[in-house]
């Protein structure tokens, strides 16, 4: 009985959270279909050039670097055998860096180069 009352509470925060998602989404398609009815559009919201998985994956990479910084003294205190106090608890962090990382990655890969271009023409009058 002793551990019933906090599973239960995890659990019914886990269901109110999706809930809350169900609910927001029903919502917005409620919104767009009211929009449809009168002829309307929803207004597309600008992504800003991708400055958001930058953000995102910088966050992400700082919590997963925080993460394995903490949690390193884990494998001296326990005295394991592997390397440099590594262990498995380590994927609670290398995941979220791997990942913010990936996003950044994303973020490198796929910026226009608009921002570039007059950089570019400047180099090659220089050069000429």
């Amino acid at each position: 009985m002793n551990d019933f009352i906090p599973c239960a509470g995890g659990l019914t925060f886990v269901f109110l959270v999706l809930g809350f998602i169900v609910l927001m989404r029903y919502l917005s398609y409620q919104e767009t279909l009211k929009l449809a009815e009168k002829g309307l559009l929803k207004p597309v919201r600008q992504n800003g050039n991708g400055k958001g998985a930058l953000i995102w994956g910088i966050l992400i990479t700082a919590i997963g670097l925080a993460t394995i910084i903490g949690m390193w003294p884990l494998g001296f205190m326990f005295g394991t055998k592997l390397p440099f106090g590594f262990g498995p608890w380590m994927l609670a962090g290398l995941l979220p860096m791997f990942f913010g990382l990936g996003l950044i990655l994303v973020y490198v890969l796929t910026r226009e180069k608009k921002q570039d271009e007059p950089l570019a023409k400047e180099k090659k009058s220089e050069e000429e």
